[in-house]
């Protein structure tokens, strides 16, 4: 039994069964890897997979039983080389982040600057996407960490800690009918076309659920990724927006003026995760620490250590 051959059961999972597609991930050949696979089942005495002539279509009732343990093997492998490297490099090497592009540009920067300070020897790679493909990238264990405000704490394979609150605000144009005094309502904005944030992404799933209680329909003319985007599009007067509050900046913004929408909509956590199990380089706690002071070495350790459905809560 050898390395080579758990990895290439586990990528064959990760790559839908396509023998050519996990070749070119473990830069090896086809044969290559039905060998590795079949020399590990002979191994065992069990078949991993189901087949269909030569392809891959499944796994076997044993293959899903042994998978867990195969991951847990690579996983325990890779912070073994991990822990080496720590002591050998107390303040060198990588350290990948896997964010949205709001947390990006408006929640991190403060922490990358503290942090380069600090380990002026450690590249740091950001890696942008949704929250599921955040959640993916640290399962896949192409990120080392993972901010968003949504989907990472719904893995039982990844611990998920809480970093901030925030709410939402509204923005509009100068003159806007909306900045007359008047209190600030759901059915008031509900009468505006709106530009906001794309499902799933900055707060989406409270925004849809407070206009839904109310037994309201937005007209929602426009969805995007970031706010940059849809502060553009309120400045060209497509409609009114409603992006986190962090996301506007009055000095920045001169061409926007904004409302404050807290009482509207729920409050959200942005969170911070990693994998269950995973270990963490001294200069990682370093980056943790430096984005939320609260989530100390020791905190982060005890997370690690808890149960899977352990929450923690600041």
């Amino acid at each position: 039994m050898n390395f080579q051959q758990l990895r290439s059961v586990r990528e064959t999972v990760r790559r839908g069964f396509n023998l050519t597609e996990v070749a070119n991930a473990l830069h090896t050949s086809q044969p290559g890897v039905s060998r590795q696979i079949r020399e590990l089942e002979d191994e065992l005495g069990i078949e991993l997979f189901v087949r269909a002539g030569k392809r891959l279509t499944g796994l076997t009732p044993p293959g899903a039983q042994v998978l867990p343990i195969i991951e847990r093997i690579l996983l325990d492998a890779e912070n073994l080389r991990r822990a080496g490297e720590d002591y050998a490099q107390q303040s060198s090497g990588k350290l990948a982040i896997a964010t949205t592009h709001s947390q990006a540009r408006y929640a991190l920067p403060a922490a990358v600057s503290d942090f380069r300070k600090r380990y002026p020897q450690v590249t740091l790679n950001l890696h942008q996407g949704s929250p599921a493909q955040v959640a993916q990238m640290l399962l896949a264990g192409e990120a080392d960490i993972g901010i968003a405000t949504e989907a990472l704490s719904r893995y039982e394979e990844l611990v998920a800690l809480p970093c901030y609150r925030w709410t939402h605000c509204v923005i509009v144009p100068p003159g806007h009918e909306l900045l007359d005094g008047q209190p600030l309502t759901l059915e008031r904005l509900a009468k505006h076309p709106i530009v906001t944030y794309d499902v799933g992404y900055t707060g989406r799933t409270h925004i849809d659920e407070a206009f839904a209680r109310a037994g309201l329909h937005p007209d929602i003319v426009l969805t995007a990724m970031d706010a940059d985007v849809i502060k553009t599009y309120v400045e060209l007067g497509l409609g009114i927006g409603i992006v986190a509050s962090i996301a506007y900046d009055e000095e920045r913004d001169r061409h926007l003026r904004s409302l404050d929408a807290r009482h509207l909509f729920a409050v959200n956590m942005t969170r911070l995760a990693i994998r269950r199990g995973a270990y963490l380089k001294t200069y990682v706690y370093g980056f943790i620490e430096a984005f939320a002071p609260p989530l100390t070495r020791a905190v982060v350790e005890r997370a690690l250590k808890a149960e899977p459905g352990e929450h923690f809560e600041i």
